[in-house]
């Protein structure tokens, strides 16, 4: 798929909980069209996965024709897959980007329970990082503003950088002004 001039892409981001089962997923591999396929390739993907504990850095695995690069955190597993011929670097970094931009803004609590409760801040967050297998943006502060509309103001605080009550009191000033309107 890639090679020398080719922009570097991926097939697919999965994010799974600690049984193997959907949380959040995006294909951009045309040859996985049907949920049947869909799902094999997951528990293919999870089964060779599950016996590691990637809960520090980014591991790395081959399975039939594809790179996959992982990371656990609680009962979450983070995939990012790509064609075999692929820089597993490249592949790595759009991980870290992923998993790190929803760690921003699930505020540090990366749990299933709470990637539910934000289901759409975590397919915003895919959205940003990849489109159509293409990446986008590997700043996961970059993702994290975008995805809650961050940075469109000049004076607009980094989500990073914001306290708690910082972003209450913002959120309060914004709802104030547009009921006054």
């Amino acid at each position: 798929m890639s090679g020398l001039g080719e922009i570097p892409g991926v097939l697919n981001v999965l994010l799974l909980d600690s049984d193997g089962k959907r949380v959040a997923v995006k294909y951009y591999d045309q040859k996985m069209k049907t949920l049947a396929q869909q799902m094999k390739f997951e528990k293919e993907v999870f089964t060779k996965t599950q016996r590691n504990n990637a809960r520090g850095e980014a591991e790395i695995a081959l399975l039939d024709h594809h790179v996959v690069v992982y990371k656990f955190c609680a009962d979450l597993h983070f995939f990012v897959t790509a064609h075999v011929d692929e820089n597993e670097i490249i592949v790595a970094t759009v991980l870290n980007a992923f998993f790190d931009a929803v760690s921003l803004l699930l505020r540090g609590v990366v749990e299933k329970r709470a990637a539910l409760e934000n289901l759409d801040l975590v397919l915003l967050t895919i959205d940003e990082l990849i489109d159509g297998g293409i990446i986008l943006e590997t700043d996961p502060n970059a993702i994290a503003n975008r995805v809650t509309m961050r940075g469109c103001e000049s004076e607009a605080t980094p989500l990073a950088e914001q306290s708690l009550s910082s972003a209450l009191a913002i959120a309060r000033e914004q709802l104030t002004r547009n009921l006054l309107r």
